[in-house]
């Protein structure tokens, strides 16, 4: 099947109904979102509920069957739904894109269905014989982003199912349609109730994660809704998982090959078109190379082919949204007025479409420019020269944002060394923004709190209990 059409129909709002999703890249209407209501709200969260214990009583090993079925339907509609994705993502059909996150989707269900979570003792001692197991929280509301919302949902959904939860799924308002389309796919597979989705504004969001009937909450977006999300929840405790804005530092140390790590650093920040959240946004460069390393990453930027998602030759596409393109914008003229020097890039390309902003690389910008401390998520990049390691590595840590970090150089001791310094959940070295379904990922101060993948994310979605005989 390579035409979205028949699995859109299967969800978007009846014609005169509902609100018009656009194509990222073309500004024209895909289809139309429905625009689901509180009452909407409240039947899937009480058809959740409902479900919740007969999805538990099937057991780990029928859950993740389950989870392999649907992985090979998604497999099977993977082609049409990353057309779908790239008209209102904006993402290319190829690269690290579409194509790549609908191929994600199915990986980490198979990986979350063959992660096994095993009962551990604790104590025992001869007297007392303590057990850690841990059971399903019940309903797991999945409140998802824009830039990824077919991988980050399931990130959200497959752990949660494994476990025994049932959830209810509330997509980005900019990219809702390919939600619905995935969570349709799902449900060919799952039980009645056990998997839901409901479309709607912020206020669909706010009353989900205060829903008295929610248990576990778990989002993925910017620091400030994390903290609104965090006082919504308060009335019922509701255990959270929160992966918050992030304004990734990259350090390249003394010593690197600016020509064999050009590459790895462009896609570490430009991937997605630089909106992701663990991209590499603000690169400290040592003086002794700093030129050598800016002229590096711009050959490979005007090399890199921007446009159109749905043409094959592509592999950057537009800004996803109107709001975050005038965010781009803004803060690249900041820096243009603050003496930044534009390496390539800096202005709208008109000519590619409305929302369509070049790679931007600015050198010569320093820590407190809005374009350094600010996250853009988008495709500009801050270079800031830097001659004592120590001060990058402060430089790194001054920002509240501390989701990811990554240290470049050609000497493993000294990177380790540097490595330990950052404050950021994941550090890579040599490499940037990788992920894997077997490695715990989340951030600490402003980027939030809680783990996923692996082991660490099915107890994120689960209740610890001591069984002591």
């Amino acid at each position: 099947m390579s035409d979205y059409s028949a699995l859109l129909a299967r969800v978007e709002a009846p014609e005169g109904s509902g609100r018009e999703i656009h194509d990222a890249a073309t500004g024209e209407v895909i289809g139309r979102a429905p625009e689901h209501t509180a009452a909407d709200l409240d039947a899937a969260i009480a058809a959740a509920k409902k479900a919740q214990p007969a999805w538990n009583a099937l057991g780990h090993e029928k859950r993740s069957a389950l989870l392999l079925e649907i992985a090979d339907r998604i497999d099977a509609v993977a082609e049409p739904i990353a057309q779908l994705l790239s008209r209102e993502q904006g993402k290319p059909l190829n690269g690290p894109n579409a194509r790549f996150e609908l191929g994600a989707c199915s990986s980490w269900l198979r990986a979350t269905a063959a992660t096994v979570l095993e009962p551990e003792v604790v104590v025992d001692d001869g007297d007392v014989r303590a057990e850690l197991i841990y059971k399903p929280v019940g309903v797991v509301a999945a409140i998802g982003p824009w830039n990824w919302p077919l991988m980050i949902g399931i990130w959200q959904i497959a752990p949660s199912l494994r476990m025994g939860n049932t959830v209810v799924v509330k997509p980005s308002e900019f990219t809702p349609l390919s939600v619905l389309v995935l969570v349709s796919v799902m449900n060919e597979v799952l039980p009645a109730g056990v998997l839901s989705v409901v479309s709607g504004g912020r206020e669909v969001g706010a009353r989900l994660a205060s829903h008295p009937d929610i248990d576990k909450v778990m989002f993925t977006g910017s620091t400030a809704t994390g903290r609104a999300i965090i006082e919504a929840s308060a009335g019922n405790l509701a255990r959270l998982t929160l992966e918050l804005g992030g304004n990734d530092a990259g350090i390249v140390l003394p010593g690197a090959d600016p020509a064999a790590i050009a590459g790895d650093l462009f896609w570490g920040a430009f991937i997605n078109t630089g909106q992701t959240c663990a991209a590499l946004k603000r690169l400290y460069v040592h003086d002794s190379i700093y030129e050598e390393v800016v002229q590096a990453l711009k050959g490979v930027a005007e090399s890199t082919p921007m446009g159109n998602g749905l043409d094959e030759n592509n592999v950057l596409g537009p800004v996803q949204n109107r709001k975050q393109f005038d965010i781009v914008s803004r803060l690249v003229e900041d820096a243009k007025a603050r003496g930044g020097r534009i390496v390539t890039g800096g202005s709208p390309a008109t000519e590619l479409g409305e929302l369509f902003y070049p790679i931007t690389l600015v050198a010569d910008l320093n820590d407190g420019d809005p374009l350094v401390d600010e996250e853009q998520f988008g495709p500009a990049l801050p270079i800031i020269r830097y001659s004592d390691v120590d001060s990058a590595i402060a430089s790194a840590n001054h920002l509240d944002a501390a989701l990811g970090a990554s240290v470049w150089g050609p000497d493993a001791d000294e990177n380790r060394r540097v490595a330990l310094q950052l404050e950021a959940g994941t550090v890579w070295i040599n490499k940037h923004g990788v992920v894997h379904p077997m490695m715990p990922f989340g951030g600490v101060k402003g980027s939030g709190y809680g783990l996923e993948f692996g082991v660490e994310g099915l107890k994120s979605v689960a209740v610890p209990q001591i069984i002591n005989t």
